[in-house]
């Protein structure tokens, strides 16, 4: 792997940041070089937020991402907003409660989960973000599944470990 760059983005509030910044520990944990950029608007819950990602075996030399490899998206004005940056046969996972229309290109990858529903299944619609990063960690393999539960045993709440646990295993089942 040289690099991969994620966009994570959604409404302020539904764990965007929390999703990158997840990841991120992950690969930091695994000695990888990260980069984590958060940006939100002033509105925070219910305004736009998304963050960039970074993991690399190279020194990241700049934060910003113009072309991801990867998109997630959580509702349909992030994939507005963000679908045409991402780059030709890139991976776009997208949450299909939120999201109202399909994507306009045929030239990427996509995978459709279902992430309000199976949060509210588990218990919360708030760990939503964790059934899509869970998609994300099975489909690249960017980091190991148990870095990532083990970067969100240490660096989350202990109270929700378990059912954040739960969702990511949820969201890894929706990749073939």
């Amino acid at each position: 792997m040289s690099a991969q760059e994620i966009i994570f983005a959604g409404f302020g509030g539904q764990g965007t940041l929390s999703m990158g910044k997840f990841l991120a520990y992950a690969g930091m944990d695994a000695n990888m070089n990260v980069s984590w950029l958060p940006s939100y608007g002033p509105e925070m819950r219910g305004g736009t937020a998304n963050c960039s990602v970074i993991l690399s075996d190279e020194p990241v030399g700049s934060p910003i991402i113009n072309d991801p490899n990867t998109l997630v998206v959580m509702n349909r004005p992030s994939l507005d907003k963000f679908e045409a940056s991402l780059v030709k046969g890139g991976l776009l996972i997208m949450d299909s409660d939120l999201v109202d229309r399909k994507p306009n290109r045929d030239d990427i990858e996509v995978i459709s989960v279902p992430a309000q529903t199976e949060a509210m299944n588990i218990g919360s619609k708030q760990i939503a973000n964790m059934v899509l990063l869970g998609a994300l960690v099975k489909r690249t393999g960017i980091v190991s599944m148990e870095e990532l539960v083990s970067a969100l045993k240490a660096h989350g709440k202990e109270k929700f470990f378990e059912i954040n646990k739960k969702a990511l295993e949820i969201g890894a089942s929706y990749v073939k």
